[in-house]
């Protein structure tokens, strides 16, 4: 229910406002005084703000430009009975959303109010998006490793210096590359990631410079490339290992010239991009066997930053796990579980192959098919998702097992995932002979995302 505060010196107008709003469901306050509504605004969340511009203590415009610094993305709609075209032009220009004349018509009122809602409701859904495609998860640890990546990105990242990141897959070699442009002066300037890998060679070149149209048969138009997009920013080459020799010479020559020229173009176009590159390849190596270029390593290695395997830096699994846990558990909207101590030295003592990524799947998996306290016997049951384990037997922490189960069957982590959810809950309920209110509070969610995961997974009672 929309919250509205009405500030308006006239009893009769706030009346009649009430009234009108109350009967559209609207929560609704008001004062008659600027002041006051200030302190309200200050003190409570108010959806929308209706102001008159004529009062006492303080005018209506006062209002709402200091309500405008306490709350910049409350919607204002300004209210006066001596409405001009100037008077209306002077509040949107203050950041009002609407002006209505005194006494206001019905039908007018109650769209602006919608409207100026519908307006507010999608800024605030907007930040909330953003802040969530733009945050840069933390670089968690307390290694001696760590503590040198992130000294070592706190000096680098405000220079323009060059920055070749190396590392194991799944270490957190992207992260550090994030926080290398989150940290230096061209963070409000767009961040633009390219895999080498996962482009075939014959169009990387195309990928990284852009083409003219019809420079080659699929060309049906002009495309910008990666460097002119990451122009005024930072460019990350990902598996740089695996650029082909022609795209490696180009890359080179864009470094040195900072210019480069579209696939099936001639005129040569200036860029000012930052270039963070990674690999998992040993590239010294690489440049023996003929594979990498020698001049471009000494390019892209200005700065190097070696992130470790997680196997090398154990002490700081218990503080990873414990952030996953808590992001997870948030993501599926269930209370946070807990790692015993013994789990938790289970989850140190595995080989960890993926690394960061690998404890992070590992996390979920054990958040899903665990109980509240999850246990060293999950994470045994649970360390490898190709062993035969059955989800009985770790739901039992390793007991009887039931017919095992066929994992080659699962297409994706997401099946697999699916299909160990639904047999978890479903053992779960026929455990508690079906009382959904019982296994809710057994498995620590709330009914109604029980009884919605019961109709996702067509769960019925004797099945």
């Amino acid at each position: 229910m929309a919250k509205v505060l009405i500030i308006d010196d006239e009893r009769a107008i706030r009346n009649t406002l009430r009234e009108i709003l109350e009967y559209e469901d609207y929560q609704v306050e008001d004062i008659d005084n600027g002041i006051d509504g200030l302190q309200m605004i200050q003190k409570n969340d108010y959806d929308l703000v209706l102001c008159d511009i004529k009062m006492n203590r303080m005018d209506g415009m006062e209002v709402l430009t200091e309500g405008l610094i306490i709350k910049p993305d409350l919607p204002f709609i300004m209210i006066s009975g001596h409405g001009t075209v100037e008077t209306a032009v002077e509040a949107s220009k203050k950041g009002a959303f609407d002006f209505i004349s005194k006494p206001p018509d019905l039908n007018r009122l109650l769209i602006t109010v919608r409207n100026a809602l519908d307006r507010g409701s999608l800024v605030t859904e907007a930040k909330t998006l953003k802040r969530k495609v733009s945050k840069v998860r933390p670089i968690l640890g307390n290694s001696q490793a760590i503590v040198k990546i992130k000294e070592t990105i706190e000096r680098v990242a405000p220079t323009d210096a060059r920055v070749l990141v190396t590392g194991a897959n799944g270490s957190g070699k992207e992260l550090v590359a994030r926080w290398l442009h989150e940290k230096s002066n061209r963070s409000n300037a767009p961040l633009i990631e390219v895999n080498c890998a996962a482009i075939p060679s014959e169009l990387i070149e195309s990928e990284l410079f852009g083409h003219e149209k019809g420079s080659f048969t699929s060309a049906v138009k002009q495309r910008i490339g990666k460097f002119e997009s990451a122009n005024g920013g930072t460019l990350f080459l990902d598996e740089i290992g695996d650029m082909s020799q022609s795209a490696q010479a180009k890359v080179l020559r864009a470094l040195q010239e900072n210019k480069i020229t579209r696939v099936g173009g001639e005129k040569e176009i200036e860029v000012d991009v930052r270039v963070v590159a990674a690999t998992n390849k040993d590239l010294l190596k690489e440049i023996e066997d003929g594979n990498f270029r020698m001049d471009l390593y000494h390019r892209l290695s200005v700065i190097l930053i070696h992130v470790p395997p997680l196997t090398e830096r154990r002490d700081d699994i218990p503080l990873i796990t414990q952030s996953f846990l808590e992001e997870i558990c948030s993501e599926y909207g269930m209370p946070v579980k807990r790692f015993s101590e013994p789990a938790m030295e289970a989850l140190k003592a595995l080989p960890w192959s993926g690394n960061i990524r690998e404890l992070r799947n590992m996390v979920e998996r054990l958040i899903i098919l665990s109980d509240k306290v999850i246990t060293d016997g999950d994470v045994k049951a649970f360390a490898n998702p190709s062993a035969p384990v059955t989800i009985a037997t770790a739901a039992n922490g390793g007991g009887a097992a039931t017919p095992q189960t066929d994992f080659d069957q699962f297409k994706n982590f997401q099946e697999y995932k699916d299909f160990a959810e639904r047999e978890y809950i479903k053992f779960k309920l026929e455990k508690n002979n079906w009382n959904v209110s019982k296994t809710a509070d057994d498995i620590d969610i709330q009914r109604s995302h029980l009884y919605s995961k019961i109709e996702k997974y067509g769960l019925k009672r004797g099945e």
